[in-house]
């Protein structure tokens, strides 16, 4: 049994375009993410999923692997990352390959690293999880959000109106950069997040959604002070 790393890059993105191979710091992002699955010498196969040629292209010159194309079916905007995570891990079945553990990178995730991906490989191995998630904390507690209609606002959840924040329970959200996960379980249960998930905790600082301009400018200062550190 060995492991992959599955880096998911399809050509389409609508609100910054060629998203996945745009510079990023002075090199195409999704290098970041292929540059960490090698480094974390933690996978027998790198591979990238796509459906577009030049990233194929690009992939394969930076180290990875493009052992097929993505289909149609799953380089749509509906398709989920579990959809295209369980085709390609059928492709492999149908090749006569199997993994034991597997790990889906996002192609815009430059705060990865090799050091953070052998962690959670290792932990999952450790910990016998179905999959390890990065988090990150949320940075006011959603139980005291408010809801809008026509301007006028209210709490969302009025129990906690008179809460202190500092009294709320810690609330996290996905870090969007990766997860590592058994792949036989991925496919028995079609999720990623299970009852037997670990999260690791990042702080803010390395943790950027990436969908806006004004998001990959701010990703880039966050990384390099990231870097300065």
């Amino acid at each position: 049994m060995s492991n992959i790393a599955i880096i998911t890059a399809r050509g389409g993105s609508k609100r910054i375009p060629k998203k996945n191979i745009k510079p990023f710091c002075g090199k195409p992002i999704l290098l970041y993410s292929i540059e960490a699955a090698i480094k974390s010498g933690c996978f027998h196969e790198i591979m990238v999923s796509t459906d577009d040629e030049e990233i194929a292209q690009l992939a394969k010159s930076a180290g990875a692997n493009v052992p097929f194309m993505r289909s149609r079916k799953t380089s749509d905007d509906f398709a989920t990352t579990a959809d295209v995570i369980e085709e390609v891990l059928n492709e492999y079945k149908k090749r006569g390959q199997t993994f034991e553990c597997a790990c889906v990178l996002y192609p815009t995730a430059p705060f990865v690293t090799g050091a953070k991906l052998r962690k959670a490989v290792e932990l999952m191995q450790e910990q016998g999880a179905d999959s390890v998630l990065p988090i990150v904390q949320f940075s006011f507690p959603p139980q005291r959000a408010f809801v809008s209609t026509d301007g006028y606002i209210q709490f969302a959840e009025k129990k906690f109106a008179r809460t202190r924040s500092q009294d709320l329970e810690p609330m996290y959200h996905d870090s969007g950069q990766f997860c590592c996960f058994k792949p036989e379980m991925l496919l028995q249960r079609h999720t990623l997040v299970t009852e037997n998930t670990l999260g690791v905790v990042y702080p803010e600082s390395e943790v950027q959604d990436i969908d806006t301009y004004e998001d990959w400018k701010l990703a880039e200062l966050k990384y390099t002070m990231m870097k300065e550190k």
